[in-house]
């Protein structure tokens, strides 16, 4: 366990840069690094779209157990200590992935990262959150999501850094993933030093069922098509870019501009969201996206793939934040299992998304189809929120 001091005044600002740091790590590189060396493995190993989209699922089905197991109060008073286990997992996990070769334990090592990701994101932000909200600093959550994204552009730099480099007989993905080792150990020390005990008080008390409202079950049902839609394409960008024979610097490009979007996003979308409420910008965000989704394979290279990563960054972070606000906005009596809820519907459907997907690609022999169906995916999910109706209006909590 790592034992660091830290700062006795914790500055709300180095509270929130300490949860992008470990977003950046455990969600940017643990959670979607294996975006960026993706090609380089199915090349390497010979691996097909099927294969590679049942090792993408074995990391959500990871995130989904680890979320859901953390959404509940059994941690109260762990959450710093919790935490930096996560990061330190995260960072042994993304160095076993450079070290091992056969399916099965990519599939392990996946799915123990996606676990380590959930916790890391959950008890980090429930101490970086209560922070910004015990002194009303409103720029803390923007600056704390935006660690995702900053993360997912850190990646690709890294990748393209690594890309002219001949390790000898070692193969490149191997390396690449090493370094990202290395990036999330430096990670692991900053939030060590930064990262403070929190003083907010988990209530010990049950909470009672979900009221299972019209505008909650659209909601849900929603959310999870959301995690099937925006997967596939978040999973498999730059193997789409690879497919169409571009080089590696629009590979990392493509990626390094969805990750500076995502960064960005939620910043943006403030005026959006003053505008349209809180539902009707979820709804516009899934509708954009889609929009990306379909942009990816449509578009002629290398528009497809530059527009598809700008809506993808630009959309998904923005809808996971919103989805999640709007679920405890309609169960506010019950917001830890409304989390529950939400992520469980998000996970299922980040695990369909990459398996199916990948089936697809392997049987049709490109990602057109599978992409489009995404989209049309997406563009349900923010049809079903129709029953929503007069909760169009909701402000964020």
């Amino acid at each position: 366990m790592l034992h660091v001091s830290k700062p006795s005044v914790s500055h709300p600002l180095l509270v929130a840069i300490a949860g992008a740091v470990t977003l950046a790590s455990v969600m940017g590189f643990g959670r979607f690094f294996y975006t960026p060396v993706l090609p380089a493995m199915m090349a390497d190993l010979h691996l097909d779209p099927a294969e590679s989209g049942l090792i993408a699922a074995a990391n959500f089905a990871g995130y989904l157990v680890g979320a859901i197991l953390a959404a509940y109060g059994w941690a109260a008073g762990h959450e710093r200590r919790l935490a930096l286990v996560a990061l330190a997992a995260n960072t042994a996990l993304l160095a076993a992935m450079g070290l091992v070769s056969s399916i099965p334990l990519f599939i392990a090592i996946r799915f123990l990262a996606g676990l380590a990701s959930a916790f890391g994101l959950v008890f980090t932000s429930g101490i970086v959150l209560s922070h910004g909200l015990a002194v009303g600093d409103a720029r803390v959550p923007v600056i704390h999501f935006s660690g995702v994204g900053a993360g997912i552009a850190l990646s690709s730099l890294l990748v393209l850094g690594l890309s002219s480099f001949d390790p000898g007989g070692f193969p490149l993905w191997r390396l690449e993933w090493l370094f990202a080792a290395v990036c999330t150990g430096f990670a692991l020390l900053a939030v060590g030093l930064l990262l403070p005990r929190t003083a907010a008080e988990v209530s010990s008390l049950p909470e009672p069922p979900l009221r299972w409202t019209r505008p909650l079950v659209a909601l849900a049902l929603s959310y999870g098509l959301f995690g099937i839609g925006y997967v596939v394409t978040a999973t498999f960008i730059v193997a789409i870019v690879r497919e169409g024979g571009a080089d590696p610097v629009l590979e990392a490009l493509t990626w390094f501009i969805t990750g500076l979007t995502a960064a960005l996003s939620l910043a943006f979308w403030k005026w959006p969201q003053r505008r349209l409420g809180l539902l009707g910008g979820y709804r516009a965000a899934l509708v954009l996206e889609a929009l990306g989704v379909a942009a990816t394979v449509i578009l002629p290279m290398p528009y497809s793939v530059l527009a598809g990563g700008v809506l993808l960054g630009a959309t998904f972070m923005v809808i996971t934040a919103y989805g999640l606000q709007l679920g405890r906005a309609l169960a506010p009596e019950s917001p830890r299992r409304s989390l529950a809820t939400m992520t469980a519907a998000f996970g299922v459907g980040q695990i369909i998304g990459p398996l199916a997907a990948g089936w697809l690609a392997a049987g049709s022999g490109s990602y057109v189809l599978p992409s489009l169906l995404a989209a049309t995916i997406l563009a349900i999910a923010a049809v079903v929120t129709l029953p929503a109706g007069g909760e169009g209006s909701i402000k964020s909590p």
